[in-house]
């Protein structure tokens, strides 16, 4: 064969991936689509999507839903991508819990844990603990999803910095972790099956644009607000990673250059001032110089044992020092959502981590200091909403990554390549 004849082969092989990529982003944004509705709505001719959709039923990845007797003429058969093509596990490694979930290739959650890992010491029991939830929601999915294709893929979410080309976590300044093989430990224990690793905020964010808040727009903010700060900018549906992939750090903005110590050696960071234990330290410090509070019967006498649900419970009851610690949370907040929005010009933001536990009291704020602070023309564009999943926003940010993985090159990431 001449290298003529090898380059059209291969031409052709790569159109045609890219082709059936197509019919799968087209049929997750829609849902539910004819063939000739996709051969309207990706400019191929009615054979080509004849032949490509053929190729992904085959794959299991995509099937027919039934007929739709909508419109005139002869019903139309529909498709969709098939819940039933495998299932996806997913954790979010937390500075102090573990958050695991297994869902089907539609999205479906079929099973969750979340373990408190306060009193766990040292990061090889901590890596264990992970690694035991993950082969557990791993044997749920073979039992919950039957008839599948099997475990399409594990992915990890953790508050660092990750290095793409490795899965390598570089850095994680509020586990004080550094240089972690997390792909590698992770793919000894699931043999040949995709594992994909990234920071938090990059796969809640994902996660939201896929299946929550963020659905449907094309510039998104994302901050998690939890033991520290973190954020994500999607783009169109993309992450936006910057040069050395470790883009959107925003926690580590500085906002006091004579305020406190950040975990990442800066002072002044912005999580310093709106973070889970930030939001902590104040009430703490308010309820000892004397401010009375509901706190104190909440946490049991122990101010070691204050959380955020405990503070938003007093907030609920109208607690004065809960209510005053979340106005100021939320002004801080708001003040560096402002400056993003001045500099990203999103149209919208989704406010995630366990801070959002306290939207109700935080988003007011937060939407009044943007209001004061931001660009009017850059506010009026956008929106300021809650994290749809709440504290699974990173794990059903693991999931869409797998899903957008497999959608992009389905090809690549049929099982029948690792298994």
């Amino acid at each position: 064969m001449s290298n003529h004849a090898r380059l059209r082969t291969g031409d052709q092989t790569l159109v045609r991936e890219i082709n059936l990529s197509v019919i799968m982003r087209r049929l997750l944004e829609h849902t539910s689509l004819s063939r000739a509705s996709l051969a309207e709505v990706t400019g191929l001719n009615k054979s080509t999507v004849s032949s490509l959709v053929q190729e992904l039923i085959d794959m299991s990845f995509v099937h027919e839903t039934g007929l739709s007797f909508t419109g005139v003429g002869r019903p139309s058969m529909m498709l969709g991508l098939n819940p039933r093509a495998g299932y996806i596990v997913s954790c979010e490694l937390g500075v102090d819990f573990i958050s695991v979930l297994c869902a089907n290739f539609g999205g479906e959650v079929v099973w969750r844990v979340k373990e408190n890992t306060a009193g766990i010491q040292g990061r090889d029991e901590i890596m264990h603990h992970v690694l035991t939830l993950l082969r557990q929601a791993v044997d749920i999915g073979a039992t919950r999803c039957p008839g599948s294709g099997g475990l399409l893929g594990v992915a990890v979410g953790v508050p660092g910095l990750i290095e793409q080309a490795t899965g390598t976590l570089l850095f994680a300044p509020n586990l004080q972790w550094r240089d972690v093989p997390l792909r590698d430990i992770v793919s000894a224990e699931f043999g040949g099956v995709p594992v994909f690793v990234d920071n938090e905020a990059n796969m809640a964010a994902l996660g939201e644009t896929l299946f929550g808040a963020a659905k449907g727009y094309n510039e998104v903010l994302y901050i998690s607000a939890g033991v520290g700060v973190g954020g994500a900018v999607v783009r169109n549906g993309q992450l936006v990673r910057g040069t050395t992939g470790f883009a959107s750090e925003f926690g580590h903005m500085t906002i006091d250059p004579d305020g406190a110590l950040c975990n990442c050696g800066n002072r002044g960071c912005w999580e310093t001032l709106v973070s889970q234990s930030a939001v902590i330290r104040l009430t703490r410090q308010a309820i000892s110089a004397g401010r009375s509070s509901v706190l104190e019967a909440l946490a049991g006498g122990d101010l070691n044992n204050l959380s955020i649900p405990l503070i938003v419970q007093a907030a609920v009851q109208q607690d004065a020092v809960a209510l005053s610690v979340l106005e100021a949370a939320g002004r801080n907040l708001g003040i560096g959502i402002a400056s993003l929005i001045n500099a990203f010009n999103p149209d919208l933001v989704v406010l995630g981590g366990i801070l959002s536990l306290a939207g109700q009291w935080l988003l007011p704020t937060v939407r009044a200091e943007v209001g004061w602070r931001a660009l009017r023309w850059n506010a009026e564009a956008t929106e300021i909403l809650l994290a749809q999943h709440g504290f699974d926003a990173c794990a059903m940010g693991g999931v869409a990554t797998l899903l957008q993985a497999i959608v992009l090159e389905p090809g690549r990431y049929h099982p029948q390549n690792y298994l």
